[in-house]
């Protein structure tokens, strides 16, 4: 089969690596099985051949988005489609009323696209910044806002989708009804007949229009046959919630929905859950967009987040919580909503006085924690166990009993640790138990308990599976749940559209009764950020390196095969994939962080790549970097001087003569860095101690890659002499430390993991910083926003002596100098020009990005930074050593910035700058720019 691929897809789009297939072996549920290969088809004259060649091999076809399902469906032992990577697609229609999307690309990048319209998607998952498109409409996703009538079914308006018999049809296209006909006679009958079928038997027909009233992703979507007519929209309703077992979704048409701009979020406390279903419906008649239910375990599991009101901690054991959020399109009618909820407040039963936020940040911050409650309780689960999610749904009127009856189960079954927490609004809640597959006790205890948790919610009248798909989790207990008429339906359309049974078999329908506890994942103990790590994938989107090599999440499932393979005793896999993990899992993650910002319980596998790096490395290694650390100013010295040869050697022979050279080179010595192609001479080093007239003064640490780098293409100044400039025009002294040169952040050696050197560097750059600023009287400021937050996160690498000495500084990024210090003072010439950003990692971690916009827009008319912006992929030099890592993290940014004009590129990291200049072939400089020329120098306050 794998040759058979290989004559029907370029290999570059074929992942059959034993590393891969390992890698792709896990979704964000309790399941693992391993594909027989992995595809990242480009077109769906591809996906037609794959298909065909599951089909002759009777291999199992899966298609995969952003695997963040929770119930087992987006995995297979067969070949595994990844469409994550080239099918992103998004079309703004009808001012956007509706969007037009292909399934890779994330429900947070649409809603950004549809942001300036005042609009967004409907369905609105916890997950929605991990979550594509393919899988929001395969498990027909819902989430805390949109209840029932706004969720994927009910917001498509046309989709493009094929056929396991390779057919393509398009609700968008009027031909393709007779064509359906003609093309599927007899699928276009049985469609026909069962929806003859329902409209005939009255309690059926009433039993599935009921249970649709509710929030219900079990089994297929049978209300289509009550919804609609024609057999063609019938079955692309179908597909919606199918989880892929019937068709591959190509593209949809989606109406959107009103993003109201102004809200208002309180988070109400109250005696009992008990309490707290009775204030659900008030709530709802009073207008409440969100009623999310959180009980004290799972506000015991988050009360000790920074930034959580403390009166949470002190909360009884039977508390519980609702964050309500109310919605409108002006403050005045938010407050209105408001007022009222405030009147009636007194006849709930509150544990506090409810206390409203309208600030988008404590707004975020709450929300934050709303959505990570999931992944915060399996962060904190013992090593070796895993998470399990289920979500149910009950008439809001049966909701407090029905959760009693469940604690009453978790008792039983010694969950202790159990939570709960939903979408109250709808009578939808989630429960997360933590469990152990190692043992056949445990896994018997988990049966016999999620028996009992069926008989429990059918007893209250609800659905099995409100939002997360069936999967395999649910597949055995379909029938129980919709009795035997409507499930021989479910089979009968299975078996029509899929005969064969290619597509995602034993998803929703399933004859084994045992097949939820079967394939499931063995999570073994490795190391912290391993053993916290749950597998959600809210990470991946983040990662430079998601599209060439691993994500986050991959990177933690290789580390756990590692462990199994050495646990199991199997040596040469062990060996290959150990092998293979050095490039794959190591060299290549830019450990840039960012996945701990998107991280619910901030696992920063940056940190954990560099500390394996430092494991790996011999006393040589260690000894040759700690001289190369102390010999500093020598190697800036020799660097400086290569740069000098380097773009002499251009100048003479051609602009690419040196980055040809070094890639010629680097078959020989693979560490060679690549000649970066807008490499310039470097920096003059004239710049010196300025005075002031404003009293302010700052002392000046030049970044050493601004020391040897700090020259741009077209700009006569170098980045050295730019800021003394900046200083001069506000007015403010600036000193440069006298031993500066030579000296460095440390970063080079942090993020190599070489501790040693590190540990050299910091001490040296803190002594010369505590003296240059008069032991901490004045504040420092570098022009490198990642040297900056090198230099704000040494402390840990001090010793005690330096950590109080540290503690006494003030260290500011160039972002954070010119929006507290320069801003304030000076005025802006009036200008016309229209700039777009590039907002570095380390202003997201530093949480400056909002000050590198402000500066910005003080200094033009109109500022963008790119949808798609994120880490460059440079990580200080890792772009220059493995270039493909840099060419792959740009492409969406570089593709988006090229799509418009600009009159001006800028960052505030000077490695960054030379990866975007590289990507969008245009000169990006630093902020630092900017504010020179578009400045009025403080003595002249006239506009000019």
């Amino acid at each position: 089969m794998r040759s058979e691929l290989r004559k029907i897809l370029p290999e570059r789009l074929i992942r059959d690596r034993y590393i891969d297939l390992v890698a792709f072996a896990s979704d964000a549920g309790f399941y693992h099985l391993v594909p027989k290969a992995v595809v990242q088809p480009e077109t769906e004259e591809q996906i037609t051949l794959i298909s065909r060649l599951a089909r002759r091999h009777q291999v199992p076809l899966v298609f995969r988005t952003g695997g963040t399902s929770l119930s087992g469906q987006s995995i297979t032992d067969g070949i595994l489609v990844d469409l994550s990577l080239h099918w992103k697609k998004i079309r703004i229609e009808d001012d956007g009323a509706r969007v037009r999307v292909q399934p890779g690309i994330t429900g947070a990048m649409v809603n950004a696209y549809l942001k300036k319209y005042k609009r967004k998607i409907g369905p609105d998952p916890s997950s929605i910044s991990a979550a594509m498109m393919g899988g929001i409409l395969s498990n027909n996703a819902s989430g805390m806002c949109c209840g029932v009538r706004q969720n994927s079914y009910h917001t498509l308006r046309h989709l493009r989708f094929m056929l396991p018999d390779g057919n393509f049809f398009n609700t968008e296209n009027e031909s393709d009804y007779p064509r359906f006909e003609m093309a599927c006679p007899a699928l276009f009958d049985t469609l026909k007949n069962i929806r003859q079928d329902i409209w005939a038997d009255a309690a059926l027909f009433e039993k599935i229009r009921k249970k649709y009233q509710t929030k219900t992703t079990i089994g297929y979507s049978l209300n289509a046959f009550i919804d609609f007519e024609h057999p063609l929209d019938i079955l692309a309703h179908l597909l919606i919630g199918a989880e892929g077992t019937l068709a591959f979704i190509a593209e949809a048409v989606m109406d959107t929905v009103p993003d109201y701009p102004h809200k208002a979020t309180a988070l109400l406390y109250f005696p009992t859950i008990a309490a707290a279903c009775q204030a659900i419906r008030p709530l709802g008649d009073l207008g409440a967009m969100m009623v999310e239910l959180m009980d004290r375990a799972s506000l015991r599991a988050i009360e000790n987040l920074e930034g959580m009101p403390p009166i949470v901690k002190t909360l009884p054991n039977a508390a519980t919580a609702l964050l309500i959020e109310f919605q409108e399109n002006s403050p005045e009618r938010v407050n209105r909503r408001v007022q009222a909820f405030l009147a009636q407040a007194p006849q709930l039963s509150l544990l506090n006085t409810p206390a409203f936020t309208t600030d988008p940040a404590e707004q975020q911050f709450l929300w934050k924690v709303r959505k990570g409650l999931f992944p915060a309780v399996g962060a904190v689960r013992a090593s070796g166990t895993t998470v399990v999610l289920e979500d149910v749904a009950f008439p809001v009127e049966k909701l407090g009993d029905a959760i009693a009856a469940l604690q009453e189960l978790f008792r039983k079954h010694r969950y202790d640790n159990a939570i709960i927490f939903g979408h109250a609004k709808d009578g939808n809640i989630h429960f997360v138990v933590t469990q152990s597959f190692n043992t056949p006790d445990e896994i018997e205890r988990y049966d016999a308990f999620i028996r009992e948790v069926v008989d429990m919610v059918l007893r209250y009248e609800g659905t099995l599976k409100a939002e997360h798909g069936t999967g395999r989790n649910m597949a055995p207990f379909v029938e129980t749940e919709w009795g035997g008429e409507a499930y021989a339906i479910i089979k009968r359309i299975k078996n029509a559209v899929d005969p064969h049974g290619i597509f995602n078999p034993g998803v929703i329908v399933n004859s084994d009764p045992d097949v939820h506890i079967k394939n499931l994942k063995h999570l073994p103990a490795v190391e912290d950020e391993v053993d916290r790590c749950i597998e959600c994938g809210y990470c991946e989107h983040r990662c430079p390196s998601r599209d060439i090599t691993a994500t986050p999440r991959r990177r933690i499932v290789l580390r756990r095969a590692l462990k199994n393979l050495a646990l199991s005793g199997d040596k040469r896999q062990h060996r290959e994939l150990e092998k293979a993990y050095r490039f794959e899992g190591m060299d290549s993650c830019a450990v840039d962080g960012l996945c701990a910002t998107a991280c619910p319980v901030d696992i920063n596998t940056g940190d954990l790549i560099k500390r394996l790096r430092r494991e790996n490395h011999s006393p040589a290694a260690n000894k040759l970097a700690l001289v190369i650390a102390r010999r500093f100013t020598a190697v800036e010295w020799l660097v400086r001087t290569a740069l000098l040869i380097g773009t002499k050697i251009n100048g003479a022979f051609g602009s690419g003569t040196m980055t040809g050279l070094t890639k010629l080179l680097r078959k020989v010595v693979p560490a060679l860095p690549v000649w970066p192609a807008d490499a310039r001479p470097p920096a003059k080093l004239r710049t010196k101690s300025s005075s002031s007239s404003t009293g302010k003064t700052i002392v000046y640490f030049p970044a050493c890659i601004s020391r040897v780098m700090g020259t741009y293409t077209g700009e006569k100044k170098d980045i050295l002499e730019t800021f003394a400039s900046v200083c001069a025009k506000a007015g403010i002294e600036m000193i440069v430390p006298e031993d500066v040169y030579g000296s460095c952040c440390g970063q080079i050696f942090s993020s190599k993991g070489f501790q040693p050197a590190y540990a050299f560097t910091a001490r040296k750059v803190m002594q010369q910083l505590w003296n240059s600023t008069r032991q901490g009287a004045l504040p420092v400021v570098t022009d490198v926003s990642s040297c900056a937050y090198t230099l704000k996160t040494m402390r840990s690498i001090l010793d005690e002596g330096d950590k109080i000495r540290f503690d006494q500084l003030t260290i500011l990024d160039s972002v954070d100098f010119l929006h507290d210090m320069v801003m304030p003072t000076v005025g802006a010439r009036d200008n016309r020009r229209n700039i777009v950003l590039h907002p570095v990692c380390s202003l997201e971690k530093m949480k400056t990005q909002d000050k590198f916009i402000r500066v910005a827009q003080h200094f033009a008319r109109q500022v963008t930074v790119p949808k798609s912006a994120g880490c460059c992929g440079m990580a200080g030099d890792r772009g220059f050593l493995f270039p493909q890592l840099t060419q792959s993290a740009t492409q969406q940014e570089a593709g988006e910035v090229r799509s418009s004009a600009y009159d001006g590129y800028y960052s505030s990291t000077k490695t960054c700058e030379i990866a975007l200049s590289e990507a969008v072939q245009a000169n990006y400089v630093s902020i630092l720019y900017l504010a020179d020329e578009m400045m009025i120098p403080l003595h002249n306050t006239d506009s000019q």
